[in-house]
């Protein structure tokens, strides 16, 4: 075990920042090609990042395993990159959004469901609104939150929308327009547009829900179709082989022992509750979530776990906790060391020898005590059989987080409130190799 202390070790930070690594250059337009623009998913890393990873660190064939896959990039980016493309995540709505995302679908048959959709709506509109009106609320969930999100009128219409939806009799379209209805569901809901955090705005402007969805789902059509043109015929025809998500724990990877040749992830941060409170709309409607605070309890870092007897493998982590005390913000950050730990442990089962992990992460800070995440990883994966292959620093010029934190919390807060700093203004790219 390292002895090293947390003052002792010479910091990160002073390794300078690559501005190759940045892609400040890439626009949305960039960053949201082929099927990437699907959905807009919280802290995403963008496609350029893990294509760079990727090719510089695999090769034609490899299996190149996301164990947070969140919206799918690295295993889209494999496939692309003609790789073999593994992904967990324990969210529903990250793989839905995954495994669509990836599923090559004969463009024809989905603008033909668009057509049938739409001619339906009309009809729906027409005369027989009361009729499909009564059907639909029969598959509406039943659930507070959804009230406390949507207006009357924005509830009725999306319900049409959603029992339409699951009259699809072919899964992997009914899946894609399932995303289409869960990217449109913020702006049809009173919750503050620009805002990540969940926060209500009873003044807000409320678009049409029905014009919404046929636009996303244009949107979203035209995508596929130039995902479709430059996916391996060989891949398209054999997905099953080249691609597999799975909604599981990253602590149980689908993947034989020494087989992978590559990690690429970018883990959640400590707190990850927050992420739980993003996704809660798709997540109430999709059935997926009943009780935001049982749903918050699966994600990596729980404070309802109880992991005091773990070894964390690093005298950092340790220390970390010891400043932070026994209270929650404690036995969150105990347990998120914890959580990650076990999670490397995988990563090493599922990678070859001279296999890589490249972790993309950042460092932040709580009541004033810093948390460095970096630091801490290269001591846990050097302690239990990786070497440093590299650390790179990179300048972050957008990611979808809120992007202020109070420094005696930690938490997110509004950018007119005091104590703000940058929560995350760059990362490292964090780069292991199996010895």
């Amino acid at each position: 075990m390292n002895d090293t202390t947390l003052t002792e070790r010479i910091s990160l930070s002073t390794i300078s920042i690559d501005y190759s690594w940045s892609f400040a250059d890439k626009t949305i337009k960039d960053t949201s090609y082929i099927t990437h623009g699907y959905y807009t998913y919280p802290a995403k890393f963008i496609p350029q990042l893990a294509s760079r990873l990727i090719n510089e660190n695999s090769r034609d064939g490899d299996i190149v395993i996301d164990p947070f896959m969140g919206s799918g990039t690295t295993v889209v980016e494999a496939i692309v990159n003609n790789r073999i493309g593994i992904g967990t995540d324990i969210n529903e709505i990250a793989y839905l959004l995954a495994k669509v995302k990836t599923t090559p679908i004969k463009t024809a048959e989905l603008l033909q469901e668009y057509t049938n959709i739409e001619l339906n709506f009309r009809n729906r509109l027409n005369g027989q609104y009361d009729y499909f009106q009564k059907k639909a609320e029969k598959i509406l969930p039943r659930n507070k939150r959804i009230d406390y999100w949507f207006l009357t009128q924005q509830k009725e219409k999306l319900s049409i929308i959603f029992a339409r939806i699951l009259e699809i009799k072919n899964n992997e379209i009914k899946d894609f327009f399932l995303i289409a209805f869960a990217q449109i569901l913020k702006s049809c809901s009173i919750w503050l547009q620009k805002s990540v955090k969940p926060t209500r705005d009873q003044n807000k402007k409320i678009y049409d829900p029905l014009t919404l969805f046929l636009i996303q789902s244009k949107k979203m059509i035209k995508k596929h179709f130039e995902f479709d043109k430059i996916l391996n015929p060989k891949i398209k025809q054999n997905i099953d082989e080249f691609r597999i998500v799975k909604c599981s724990d990253s602590r149980n990877l689908p993947c034989e022992k020494n087989k992978a040749t590559l990690i690429v992830t970018s883990p959640p941060y400590v707190t990850s509750y927050e992420y739980a409170d993003l996704h809660q709309l798709p997540s109430l409607w999709l059935g997926y979530m009943s009780e935001l605070a049982e749903f918050r309890k699966k994600f990596i870092g729980s404070c309802y776990k109880d992991r005091e007897k773990i070894d964390l493998q690093s005298s950092l982590a340790n220390e970390i906790v010891l400043k932070l005390g026994e209270n929650k913000k404690g036995r969150e950050v105990r347990n998120y060391f914890a959580d990650m730990l076990e999670t490397f442990l995988e990563i090493k089962r599922v990678l070859k020898k001279g296999g890589r992990a490249c972790i993309v992460i950042g460092n932040t800070e709580f009541n004033g005590v810093k948390i460095l995440n970096t630091e801490v990883f290269q001591e846990q994966f050097e302690n239990i059989g990786f070497k440093t292959y590299d650390v790179i620093h990179r300048e972050i010029p957008s990611k979808m987080l809120p992007s202020t934190r109070d420094t005696e919390t930690g938490q997110f807060v509004k950018v007119t409130d005091k104590n703000l700093k940058l929560a995350y203004p760059t990362e490292y790219i964090l780069i292991m190799e199996k010895l």
